[in-house]
């Protein structure tokens, strides 16, 4: 039997999130790991990973968010990543495509880092046009002191070489599905199996055919099956594998 775990889905930006888990469930998605987007949605974050078997908690500040920050909100960030349900701090990074200031995103991803470190969780990152910047913040900071994993990932081999030296794990989407995609599988063919971890992105990224609709967590088994097919596994094997490496970069029981 098949047990696929979602790095990536944002149940809290569901309608029916219990609904959403129930409909993976009948397609062998097991596990939930629900990143934070902006402080206003960490209280619904973490009822809603109390009330979900399964599911995990990653509170943080999205790029877009950046103006919200304060010392408050820094405190406030502290005592939810105390919370039991709490496996990583996320989603965090830089985006040079928000009308959101550089200096401000930096700043405040600097500070997602420091707090990852000193809680000892490790990050889950979102980065748009801005990898190279990304991660030179990650080696000053010292990111490679918790790792985490490298979300939506889309990038060249060289730059999934340079994540994964840090500790990132690459997570892999609906985007490895489109028939346009060259890059990311040619990625996930070469780059070490213990690297690979699965995600939806839901509502976002639908994958193919139902690109361009809201995505689900029940599709990330299309997923699951094109990296089947590009790693010339099984997809018991691919399930096997990706969930074992998410459950060892995040802590998961």
């Amino acid at each position: 039997m098949l047990h696929l775990i979602d790095t990536h889905v944002h149940l809290d930006c569901l309608d029916q999130p219990l609904e959403a888990v129930a409909e993976a469930r009948e397609h062998q998605v097991e596990s939930f790991v629900i990143p934070g987007i902006h402080p206003e949605g960490w209280p619904r974050l973490l009822t809603i990973a109390e009330a979900i078997p399964g599911a995990w908690a990653a509170p943080g500040i999205h790029p877009l968010a950046a103006r919200g920050w304060s010392p408050e909100r820094e405190h406030q960030l502290c005592k939810a990543a105390q919370h039991p349900k709490v496996v990583a701090i996320g989603e965090v990074g830089l985006d040079n495509q928000v009308d959101i200031p550089k200096p401000l995103q930096e700043e405040i991803f600097r500070c997602m880092i420091r707090l990852a470190r000193d809680l000892d969780l490790p990050l889950l990152l979102h980065v748009r046009r801005a990898v190279g910047r990304l991660l030179v913040i990650l080696r000053e900071e010292r990111a490679e002191q918790v790792g985490g994993i490298l979300h939506a990932f889309s990038g060249s081999l060289e730059v999934a070489q340079q994540a994964i030296d840090l500790g990132f794990a690459l997570g892999v989407g609906g985007i490895v599905t489109f028939p346009e995609a060259r890059r990311l599988p040619d990625v996930v063919r070469q780059i070490p199996a213990e690297w690979l971890v699965l995600e939806s992105d839901a509502p976002d990224l639908a994958p193919h055919p139902f690109r361009g609709e809201k995505n689900r967590p029940a599709l990330l088994p299309l997923i699951a099956r094109e990296v089947a097919r590009l790693r010339n596994w099984s997809l018991e094997d691919t399930a096997r594998i990706t969930s074992d490496n998410a459950r060892k970069i995040l802590h998961l029981p």
